[in-house]
């Protein structure tokens, strides 16, 4: 196993105590972000978004709720692993992510206008710190009861900050610059 895999599983092994059941697993993940998908369909609250890909074998247009930072016209976005896919597969991709491996190009519905962008994974050491930045400091109000959905106990802006530190230890931090 590689040395990022084995930082991922130790990573969520520390953290899967403290998850609450539903989103211990890729299956509950998953119910969550249907859920939110349909809830926030018209607006999304500040931090979050409705990304679009094109499915990379079907070529059919694939919706997914994400928690999205914007920075100026880039906005920044973590695929996450739950605590028990973490530890089992700690470099399991999502199928959003594979799509836009094969067709970078998006749409990002950020509160109630869209955008068209391009999407990418982040590897620069510079624009990682930028994206951790965004991602792991910016707290909204929609996030403490998203925090208190994912883990146990009174949510604090502390702890929200941790939970955003965790997913991106744990995910794939990308970056979606935004056309004109």
């Amino acid at each position: 196993m590689t040395i990022r895999a084995e930082a991922i599983r130790a990573a969520a092994i520390s953290e899967a105590p403290v998850h609450r059941r539903l989103l211990q697993s890729a299956r509950g993940g998953r119910i969550l972000s249907a859920i939110m998908l349909r809830v926030f369909t018209i607006s999304t609250p500040h931090g979050h978004g409705v990304l679009t890909t094109t499915g990379r074998k079907s070529g059919r247009q694939r919706r997914n709720y994400v928690r999205a930072i914007r920075r100026h016209d880039k906005v920044y976005v973590v695929m996450l692993r739950p605590p028990a896919l973490a530890i089992e597969r700690p470099l399991a991709v999502s199928s959003w992510v594979w799509n836009i491996r094969g067709n970078p190009n998006i749409h990002l519905r950020l509160r109630r206008r869209t955008f068209a962008g391009v999407a990418r994974e982040i590897s620069d050491p510079t624009e990682l710190r930028q994206a951790r930045e965004a991602i792991c400091e910016t707290v909204h109000l929609v996030d403490y009861g998203e925090c208190r959905l994912h883990l146990r106990g009174r949510p604090s802006r502390a702890k929200i900050k941790d939970l955003h530190g965790y997913w991106f230890d744990t995910g794939i931090p990308l970056v979606i610059e935004l056309a004109e």
